[in-house]
């Protein structure tokens, strides 16, 4: 793949998933907040996958196949201990966001709660943000999770720490967190919906469609009810 000059590409690879990370000038001065894009279409296995699953992610997997990888290091914004196992039995959104984001973070905020927002409350993901900015504190992840609409819709989990602690669970989620720059820190945009039984099983890179990830919301309400 070529790159234009000023143009920094880095790829994110982890077995299926396939992320595109393109920053530059241009990008960063429209849309700072996310350093990575899932490209739509950029790869014809992912969308003959999600057909194949009933999914519409720009990845999807099987039920079974993709365990998330264990989350038990962070505290929430409670300060309790967190882990991500305490949840099964429950779909989960895993996002990854800055409370002080002023840009794109917010706006992936207000669709994901407008998804959630659309199912019955019975369908609705239990949502986990894991922080990608250690300056994150219990007082900013709430007023966040208030003003883009999280709060209201579903239970919540905002993940804290160092840096120290937080860059292993990007690293175990191919998530790409840089420098801030103007204030703002570069990262991967990325939504992983999981199953009932700890699963990954559909992907989206932000911007997003917001009905495409309704309905893989409701596939993995549905999942697993009588």
């Amino acid at each position: 793949m070529e790159a234009g000059a000023g143009t920094v590409v880095a790829r994110r690879s982890r077995l299926a998933r396939v992320t595109l990370v393109m920053v530059g000038a241009g990008v960063l001065g429209a849309c700072i907040g996310a350093a990575a894009h899932f490209a739509l279409g950029a790869s014809p296995s992912a969308s003959i996958v999600s057909e194949r699953y009933g999914l519409e992610g720009q990845a999807a997997w099987a039920a079974g196949t993709r365990a998330a990888p264990a989350i038990d290091t962070l505290v929430d914004q409670t300060g309790h201990p967190f882990a991500l196992a305490s949840l099964r039995g429950h779909p989960i959104a895993l996002a990854f966001f800055d409370s002080h984001c002023n840009q794109e973070c917010p706006l992936e905020g207000h669709e994901l709660a407008a998804a959630e927002s659309s199912l019955p409350s019975a369908q609705r993901p239990i949502l986990v943000a894991v922080s990608v900015n250690p300056l994150d504190t219990p007082a900013s992840a709430a007023k966040a999770a208030r003003a883009w609409g999280l709060a209201a819709v579903a239970p919540w989990h905002w993940l804290m720490g160092s840096r120290a602690k937080l860059a292993p669970i990007w690293r175990k989620y191919d998530i790409y967190v840089g420098r801030p720059v103007n204030g703002d820190i570069p990262h991967t945009e990325a939504l992983i919906l999981i199953d009932r039984s700890g699963y990954e099983r559909s992907a989206y890179l932000y911007p997003f469609g917001q009905q495409f990830v309704s309905h893989d919301l409701g596939v993995l309400g549905q999942e697993g009810r009588s």
